[in-house]
């Protein structure tokens, strides 16, 4: 009698040992092991064909506790911690949601890897929060609010802690994302923006840039053991909301469709950069901006001030 095994696993294409992941867009299946060489691969090489992590550098990560931000300081710390010419550094932001993120799980997380954890408030900074701008303002532009405003504050954090870097969990669909919405916007301001550097601001780094959301939170659970996957309160007004969904939809019928939106945007800011306009420095907070602080501004509306 023969027998067939009806439930047997499928295979890793490079081991043949039981695959934890299929990847739709190169046809792989990966076992647990060379899935997690194939995403440190792809993280290390953009850090390395990018000049990302320099001698001397200190790496801070915008650690918010979601599966993005863990899997990167995870990833980091692997990467950077020992090596005695680079420090990694974990900032994370308070914007003050009720019931949404405790700052308090991201310390944990930096410290449970041993490395040192700073967090910054909208509150103390801003004398306000996300809750209260809302409660005055309505939510339809919470998203953009809190979004400039963290922004902000991320950068004045990470050049009070002397970073030379800040380090972001954004993926790849993250990137995709954003490239479609502006598109959407008709926003070719920031279709060309160019990547390099600004003064006064802390350069970003984005190790995920390459990396499906979907591999980040597989990655997130296999390194921390957990995964956060909440999504903010006031995000079902915003448009990334809805481009998400209409890009996960196109994307599983044509799964390069993401890549294709990033080499987009980059291959536009790069010829953007030859005309990159002057950066100005806001009179009233002191921080780098275009031609008007969007941070001030916000604050202004929302009768506060930095």
């Amino acid at each position: 009698m023969i027998k067939v095994d009806l439930i047997s696993p499928m295979r890793c294409s490079k081991c043949r040992r039981p695959a934890i992941l299929f990847q739709r867009y190169s046809g792989l299946h990966l076992c647990r092991e060379h899935f997690l060489a194939d995403l440190e691969a792809k993280a290390k090489r953009d850090i390395r064909v990018r000049r990302w992590v320099r001698p001397g550098d200190t790496v801070a990560v915008a650690l918010s506790g979601g599966k993005d931000s863990t899997a990167l300081l995870h990833f980091l710390h692997s990467l950077l911690s020992r090596r005695r010419d680079v420090q990694v550094l974990a900032i994370t932001v308070d914007e003050g949601i009720s019931g949404y993120r405790d700052p308090t799980e991201a310390k944990r997380i930096a410290e449970g890897l041993g490395v040192p954890h700073v967090t910054a408030s909208f509150r103390e900074h801003y004398g306000t929060t996300i809750d209260e701008i809302v409660a005055k303002k309505g939510d339809a532009l919470s998203c953009s609010y809190c979004g400039v405003l963290r922004r902000h504050l991320l950068n004045v954090a990470a050049r009070e802690q002397h970073a030379t870097r800040l380090a972001l969990g954004f993926n790849l669909d993250d990137e995709a994302q954003s490239v479609l919405m502006n598109v959407l916007r008709g926003d070719s301001g920031r279709l060309l923006r160019a990547p390099g550097p600004r003064e006064g601001l802390v350069p970003r780094i984005k190790p995920f840039l390459h990396v499906p959301e979907r591999e980040v939170a597989l990655y997130a659970y296999l390194v921390s053991g957990r995964i956060d996957t909440g999504r903010c309160p006031y995000s079902h007004n915003a448009l990334r909301a809805g481009v998400r969904r209409m890009l996960n939809g196109y994307a599983w019928d044509h799964p390069g469709t993401r890549h294709a939106l990033v080499n987009l945007g980059e291959e536009l800011s790069e010829r953007g950069a030859a005309r990159e306009g002057f950066v100005h420095t806001c009179e009233r907070c002191g921080e780098p901006c275009s031609d008007v602080c969007r941070s001030c501004q916000i604050l202004s509306e929302v009768g506060h001030g930095t």
